[in-house]
């Protein structure tokens, strides 16, 4: 999955921190009542998701600074939107090990714990298409706009009556603005994530320069979790307008 845009929270992963595979899915809770003659009664009790988990390598200059950074995250324990393709998930950073080699080369090992499956919220929810794109490209229109991002269009495209009904222009428009937005944010999650390695205290030569520097890179670091976040719920737009029916 090189070419596959991998972020959880702030971290956008890239290079060797990309995995070949991230290993995802879990169990269904059941509860089996054995009865006389060798008859059984299921209940199943909803679902157990595994840890989502995969190993890379940081690598370069800043690789050093990227492993605390997951370290950190880690150590808070907050909660944390990961995606990539068409997965959004919140999880917990349960476990991370890094295994130092070298400044410039240090392989990883993550696992996060779910507390929701966003994509697959909706089904769980009950709720109307249209209801939905509206309300997730709000969301996202709300944690963008706080990073300079502008998804206006999009909220405005996917209102329009019909907007998620297969087929027609509106749905054609929703479509084609929801795409919009999608390369909007992926350009902005790129910009952030390079000022990010840009702030690196390492090059700073002074105190004053330290002090900066560590603005900068909170700025960028709330930037890219921002963008990351609006990111997932607009994925989810275009999942559901790709799944429309009329």
């Amino acid at each position: 999955m090189s070419d596959t845009l991998l972020l959880l929270g702030p971290v956008a992963f890239r290079d060797f921190e990309i995995p070949e595979r991230v290993r995802f899915g879990g169990a269904q809770r059941l509860a089996v009542h054995r009865l006389p003659g060798g008859a059984r009664v299921i209940d199943a009790l909803g679902r157990d998701d595994a840890a989502l988990s995969w190993e890379g390598i940081f690598s370069g200059a800043d690789a050093t600074d990227r492993a605390r950074l997951l370290d950190l995250l880690r150590a808070e324990g907050g909660l944390l939107a990961l995606t990539w393709d068409v997965f959004f998930y919140t999880v917990v950073i349960a476990s991370f090990e890094a295994d130092y080699r070298h400044g410039w080369w240090i392989p990883y090992r993550i696992a996060c714990t779910v507390l929701r499956d966003e994509a697959q919220a909706l089904a769980s929810a009950a709720v109307s298409l249209a209801v939905a794109a509206v309300a997730d490209v709000a969301a996202a229109a709300d944690y963008a706009g706080g990073a300079g991002v502008d998804l206006s269009a999009a909220g405005t495209a996917v209102a329009i009556p019909g907007a998620t009904a297969l087929g027609g222009a509106a749905y054609a428009g929703a479509v084609t603005a929801v795409g919009a937005a999608q390369a909007q944010l992926s350009g902005g999650i790129a910009g952030a994530d390079a000022s990010l390695g840009a702030s690196a205290l390492a090059g700073a030569a002074t105190a004053p320069d330290a002090v900066a520097a560590l603005g900068g890179a909170t700025q960028s670091a709330g930037q890219l979790a921002a963008l990351t976040t609006a990111q997932g719920y607009v994925n989810r737009t275009a999942v559901n307008l790709q799944n429309a029916s009329t």
